[in-house]
């Protein structure tokens, strides 16, 4: 349950008592019709950023296959409606859920599971046991099994399961990394803590980490060749396991390794949560609203970087951004740059220069929120504060963009899994119905829809003052929507090979 807040942040904002209940009323009054306004505004400016970007190709993202996707087959009309739809829902809950009992009852609401400790214990073991083998496993065949991607149990664990399955049951049910992380459970037999953690370094190895992943993911052929995938878990592993044993294992996959980092923020969005040694029901994203999710700049950096490597694979594939790169390599620099470098060097430049954008958008929106709410409060801790929420976006665009590809090649990991050392050279390849696309909008605006409230929820738990409250949201509810937006652009038109990466 989301703590009280304090009366010690704020300059002149109290609970209403009996003496100012009529002055709180008016003030409801006045955040109500600013909040009309305020939406009423936002669709206008919608509109023409739909209108604008009506011409532009977009794709869900890479996929396995690296085959380019169809158009979705989803009028215009029906994305102005959606988009209309989730701005007025945001605007209705900033503008009348103002009830604090109401907001905090339905976080508090929770079930606790029967400890069970000698069936955990056993499942911890197994767990580990499993991951282990199945590393050396996957690393092996990926030198020595079938180099065809849709039939190698290497390629298919690590993109259809592990990129694109696990994290799916994270964020619906719950997180079961600490069981399954190979890395973790060599570790628990080496000698580890030979350094102190340095306080300063915080999560920022665990930033840098998943953006080296995702341009690796990008510029080499990790989910087409399973020799190079090969080399690069084993380079992985040394890496995190090096680590590890260096700074002490809980400190190094709390802090330091991405992917125990991604799966530990996923994880938030989840019904299922442990809480105090205890294995707890929820409401999905209930443990957004706490404060000890996110507690440093490092992490607000991790968020971000979900939401735009999403959105990156996303525009790579599409036919504006092959044209992009297209036009880069063929220009006057082409001549003076070998083609492939320089579209590396494209791509790279893209790929950061777009999480800077969408890293400073979010750091801004935190400082016009202290202007708006005029609070010793500093823009800082309402960032920190209000970050969590991002998590349910960037679920939901996981979901979307990775929701086809593991329904069609599941067959696929399946007939690996099961005759791994001799699968099928033509493994089974599902093609869902045309209206499994339209989900990828639904999953989408739930994932946003679930962020507006948890930042409802996060503002109230950190103003005493509900028009403050109200008012610290509307810069942040502006750049989700701006995440959002771009999103759904992305998932509407039709998608094409990424140029230049063989």
């Amino acid at each position: 349950m989301p703590s009280m807040p304090s009366n010690t942040e704020n300059r002149g904002t109290s609970e209403p008592t009996s003496e100012t209940s009529i002055q709180e009323n008016a003030s409801s009054t006045t955040a109500l019709l600013f909040s009309v306004r305020f939406g009423v505004q936002i669709l206008a400016w919608t509109a023409i950023l739909v209108v604008l970007v009506d011409s532009v190709a977009a794709a869900n993202g890479m996929t396995l296959s690296k085959q380019p996707r169809e158009s979705l087959a989803v009028p215009q009309w029906l994305y102005l409606a959606t988009g209309g739809a989730t701005i007025g829902a945001s605007a209705l809950l900033a503008s009348f859920v103002t009830d604090r009992a109401l907001i905090y009852s339905l976080h508090s609401r929770s079930v606790t599971l029967p400890s069970m400790p000698a069936i955990r214990r056993w499942t911890g073991v197994l767990g580990r046991t499993f991951s282990v083998l199945a590393l050396c496993l996957v690393v092996y065949l990926g030198y020595t099994g079938p180099q065809l991607p849709s039939a190698s149990l290497t390629i298919l664990v690590t993109f259809v399961g592990v990129r694109a399955g696990l994290p799916v049951v994270t964020y619906l049910i719950g997180n079961p990394w600490p069981v399954l992380n190979p890395w973790r459970a060599l570790t628990t037999i080496l000698p580890t803590g030979f350094y102190e953690y340095p306080d300063s370094f915080n999560r920022w190895p665990a930033v840098a980490g998943i953006l080296t992943l995702v341009w690796i993911e990008v510029v080499f052929p990790v989910s087409t060749v399973p020799s190079v995938l090969a080399t690069g878990i084993l380079g992985y592993s040394l890496y995190t396991i090096a680590g590890a044993v260096v700074f002490d294992s809980d400190v190094w996959f709390e802090h330091a390794d991405p992917l125990s980092v991604l799966f530990r923020f996923y994880g938030a969005v989840a019904p299922i949560q442990r809480r105090d040694g205890s294995v707890v029901i929820t409401l999905p994203g209930s443990e957004l609203a706490q404060s000890d999710v996110v507690t440093d700049l490092s992490d607000i950096a991790f968020i971000i970087a979900l939401i735009w490597e999403l959105t990156y694979s996303g525009f790579i594939t599409t036919t504006a951004g092959a044209q992009a790169i297209t036009t880069v390599v063929e220009s006057p620099l082409g001549t003076m740059i070998p083609a492939t470098p320089l579209a590396i060097l494209t791509y790279t430049g893209l790929f950061v220069g777009g999480y800077v954008v969408f890293l400073g958008a979010y750091w801004y929106a935190g400082v016009i929120a202290r202007r708006l709410t005029d609070t010793y409060v500093t823009s800082r801790s309402i960032a920190l504060r209000l970050a969590p929420p991002l998590l349910a976006i960037a679920a939901g665009y996981h979901l979307a963009h990775y929701a086809g590809l593991l329904v069609s090649l599941s067959p696929a990991l399946t007939m690996a899994v099961v005759s791994p050392l001799s699968p099928p050279a033509n493994p089974l390849v599902l093609a869902p119905p045309n209206w499994f696309t339209a989900l990828s909008i639904v999953f989408v605006l739930a994932g946003h829809l679930l962020a507006i409230w948890e930042a409802h929820t996060s503002a109230y738990d950190l103003f005493p003052s509900r028009l403050v409250a109200i008012r610290s949201q509307y810069p942040f509810v502006l750049v989700m929507i701006g995440y959002t937006v771009i999103s759904l652009w992305l998932l509407s038109l039709p998608g094409a090979t990424a140029p230049y990466l063989g």
